[in-house]
């Protein structure tokens, strides 16, 4: 069955982020409903898929990753407002049945993302 999956690096120190909250909400139209929270461990991923098998539906999906919470916890020093405090990636679910995997590699100041597997 599907999934959504993520796994979160800190590039800057070269290490997997434990510690990061990740919420997904899925989107329709001007409106979003939360359907999954987690935190990641220390690998960098979280305990379990984000979203299984039934609960993966077609659509949008929002990723809203909390790094500058993380990068706070980690004693990194960060301005004030932080660049960057959340990053929120817009993925589409076209098959609810295959697997989407959403890599986040983080710095303070920048991040990439792709579709894994």
């Amino acid at each position: 069955m599907g999934h959504l999956s993520t796994h979160v690096l800190d590039t800057a120190r070269g290490v997997p982020a434990a510690g990061v909250v990740v919420e997904v909400r899925i989107v329709r139209g001007d409106e979003s409903r939360r359907v999954a929270a987690a935190t990641t461990n220390a690998q960098g991923r979280t305990e379990a898929p984000l979203v299984v098998d039934e609960r993966l539906e077609r659509g949008i999906y929002e990723l809203t990753f909390h790094v500058g919470d993380y990068f706070r916890a980690a004693g990194v020093a960060l301005s004030d407002p932080p660049f960057l405090d959340h990053v929120v990636i817009r993925v589409g679910i076209a098959d609810a049945g295959a697997t989407y995997h959403v890599p986040l590699l983080i710095s303070p100041y920048g991040y990439t993302t792709y579709r894994g597997t």
